[in-house]
């Protein structure tokens, strides 16, 4: 407005605007990695450029129980229609051959009774097929090829119905279906347990049903580097899930809270809180057992990516105890509170050189032992952010 006035120069104004951003700091967008597997458990896998598209005709059941209903109700649909319209043609021909469509000779005896038209003989082969037998149209001795005939449809009529019906229990059975009730936490978590560090996600289940030899498997998606210069998009490394029979077998009566030790043998072992945001790295989940009802196997999965696992926080409790038997508060589920404790990586912490944050404020901070102090500033610094990050995960 004053540059309009003649008050101010342009070039001043320019100038001053210049200073004005210069003074600004610049933030540089992070582009966000492609997850692997999505929160609901699909993988983020697109398959191109198949050239032996005939493989999956060999597997054709499996291929129609993968179709999307639409496309497996019209298969099933058209599979009727076309057998029905074959076979009514082989009548109508039948009939055909032997005379059965003159008027003429109405007094002989025909292979199929009150065939007059193509629409009759499509009448009969439904009644044939799906063994309704209304009683007006039957097969008479005279044609030994409508008795074959007949027999052929009466065969291929149970196939069909066989595969067709079969693919549709399928597809209402499916065990994906059972995965929709078992939930996990929308975020993970890393505290510390009896002095070490942990990560930690909760897992349930909905239906009073239980998932029999139910285990749980935890697996670190990264792109790795070889020594040899091979890139590796995408490396699949499994890590221990904290059990104390040892095996990844979990009850899963009531929700637990699935854990993984952070020691010298697992992949987060040097990792800060501040390297944790920076490092392209997704935790898949995998919760994996047999159905009790119906005895198919089912399997839940889910992801998390850096931005969604929380440092120094804990999952609230959520099985109380009333009127002699256990209670579990579903809408606290996800639920988590901030705890005291060091944000250093769990190798500084093996070798006691940490930070510790105390009631969540990185400002009153406690230097363990003998740490650098440009060390210690910048681990204040990158918590402060941290904190503020775990601020508005916890709101939303």
């Amino acid at each position: 407005m004053l540059a309009r006035k003649g008050l101010i120069h342009d070039e001043f104004l320019i100038t001053r605007l210049a200073e004005d951003n210069a003074d600004q700091p610049q933030y540089k967008t992070k582009l966000r990695k492609a997850r692997f597997v999505s929160k609901n458990g699909a993988c983020n896998v697109a398959h191109k450029n198949i050239r032996e598209q005939g493989r999956f005709l060999q597997d054709v059941f499996t291929t129609m129980v993968d179709l999307k209903w639409q496309h497996s109700l019209l298969i099933f649909t058209m599979t009727f229609m076309c057998s029905w319209v074959l076979f009514a043609m082989a009548w109508w021909l039948i009939a055909f051959a032997h005379g059965d469509l003159d008027p003429k000779r109405s007094s002989s005896i025909p292979c199929v009774t009150n065939i007059q038209s193509f629409t009759s003989a499509f009448l009969f082969s439904i009644e044939v097929q799906v063994t309704i037998g209304f009683g007006g149209r039957m097969v008479t001795e005279q044609c030994p090829l409508a008795i074959t005939v007949l027999i052929i449809q009466n065969i291929l009529g149970l196939i069909i119905n066989a595969v067709m019906l079969g693919c549709i229990f399928m597809k209402t059975a499916q065990a994906n279906r059972r995965a929709e009730t078992l939930i996990f936490s929308r975020n993970a978590v890393i505290a510390c347990r009896d002095g070490k560090y942990r990560f930690m996600f909760r897992v349930g289940d909905l239906r009073k049903s239980m998932i029999i030899s139910a285990s749980i498997k935890i697996q670190i998606i990264k792109k790795t580097t070889t020594d040899e210069g091979e890139v590796v998009p995408i490396s699949q490394v499994d890590i221990q899930v904290e059990n104390p029979v040892g095996t990844n077998s979990i009850f899963l009566v009531s929700p637990l809270i699935i854990s993984h030790t952070i020691d010298e043998k697992s992949p987060l072992f040097h990792f800060s809180a501040y390297d944790l945001g920076n490092q392209d790295i997704e935790v898949v989940a995998i919760l994996e057992g047999v159905v009790e009802t119906t005895g198919i196997t089912t399997q839940a999965r889910t992801s998390y990516l850096p931005d969604e696992i929380l440092w120094g926080h804990r999952f609230v409790p959520i099985v109380t105890e009333e009127e002699g038997r256990y209670s579990v508060d579903y809408s606290k589920f996800g639920n988590t509170v901030k705890v005291n404790g060091p944000l250093c990586s769990a190798k500084d912490l093996m070798e006691g050189r940490y930070t510790q944050i105390l009631s969540g404020h990185p400002s009153r901070s406690v230097k363990k032992r003998k740490v650098d102090s440009q060390q210690a500033l910048l681990l204040e610094k990158k918590m402060a952010a941290c904190t503020r990050s775990n601020d508005s995960s916890s709101d939303s």
